[in-house]
């Protein structure tokens, strides 16, 4: 096969989901660094794309395109002008199968079945089967259908000048005695969220053992409530961030000594930039979804607490058996670690 002059990736929402779609696009800006890289990506998900040195364009959608027809006119004129030689589709959904098909390439390549779902696999040319544990490593082995040798993991994240002013000017008016440790307590499924007394805990130890102050970021006002909850419970170990965008908040997690969340974009956010963090994985493996590369920590209850996987959007068994002095110590081991380093 000749070097494609242009390829679209197909990695819709959500943003952990994104990221870890990252390395990916890394991998082909390395592999055909002459190629035009287009990203199709739905919501404020593509604001972690944005300014990202492997993606040259972003096909920006509306949540729920797929309902309107006129959308998805727009965006195939738009995927034809671009001419991609190559489509990638991350995802495997029939949602994100769509655009795959739209786009015309020539060469369309997906995870083969039962990766890919919903008969997502057949719209493309080049169905890859799975081989490896994490989510970003099966992603990176779809380029094998591009003859492209197994590639290095690499977020590559861009900056953003504007956020990192914004949030090193917040930090300073506070004025902390030691880089924080930053708390996420949000989810996007319930069944991942961990007790908010609990993170209150963390915080109280990290606080009272460590002397490292906690800031409780969040998104929404369900989050913001969980995070009034920590400060109100952490005996002044933890203050309330303000609300943040994705890139304030990529620039914040930068700032910070440890990010401790469950599995969410922020947290896998904070990882791509760099930031030491501990995991909390209850419902979904830690070997498939954790924090990718060296320097992390996770923290999981017995496999046998795991919920079935048709549950694991609900069953809150898993998190529930999370308790707060593997959090600490994990945190704890994080922290020395990065101040030997």
């Amino acid at each position: 096969m000749n070097a494609p002059r242009s390829i679209v990736v197909v990695k819709l929402s959500a943003i952990g989901d994104v990221l870890h779609g990252l390395p990916t696009a890394v991998a082909l800006k390395q592999a055909f660094p002459d190629a035009c890289i287009g990203w199709v990506v739905e919501g404020r998900a593509g604001d972690v794309l944005a300014g990202h040195p492997a993606v040259d364009h972003l096909f920006r959608l509306p949540r729920g395109w797929l309902k309107s027809l006129a959308t998805i006119r727009s965006l195939r004129r738009q995927l034809l002008d671009f001419a991609p030689d190559v489509t990638l589709d991350l995802q495997g959904l029939l949602k994100s199968a769509v655009p795959t098909w739209l786009s015309g390439a020539p060469v369309r390549i997906g995870h083969a079945y039962p990766e890919s779902r919903e008969q997502a696999w057949r719209f493309y040319t080049h169905p890859v089967e799975a081989t490896a544990a994490h989510v970003i490593d099966r992603n990176l082995h779809l380029l094998s259908a591009l003859d492209v040798p197994a590639p290095h993991a690499a977020f590559d994240m861009p900056r953003w000048p504007v956020s990192r002013l914004r949030m090193q000017e917040w930090l300073s008016s506070l004025r902390l005695q030691a880089a924080p440790a930053l708390i996420n307590p949000g989810a996007g499924w319930p069944s991942k969220i961990w007790p908010a007394e609990r993170f209150a805990a963390v915080a109280r130890e990290l606080g009272h053992r460590h002397g490292i102050p906690s800031i409780v970021v969040w998104g929404g006002a369900a989050e913001r409530q969980a995070a009034e909850q920590i400060v109100a419970a952490s005996s002044g170990a933890a203050l309330m961030a303000p609300q943040t965008t994705l890139q304030d908040l990529g620039e914040l997690s930068r700032l910070g000594r440890v990010f401790i969340s469950s599995d969410t974009g922020p947290l896998h956010l904070a990882a791509a930039v760099g930031t030491p963090c501990v995991g909390l994985f209850g419902p979904v493996p830690a070997k498939r979804n954790g924090p990718y590369g060296a320097g992390h920590r996770t923290v999981e209850p017995p496999a046998s607490l795991r919920p079935a996987w048709e549950h694991r959007k609900t069953d809150r068994v898993a998190m529930e058996a999370i308790d707060v002095d593997s959090v600490v110590a994990a945190a704890a081991d994080v922290l020395a670690r990065s101040a030997a380093a």
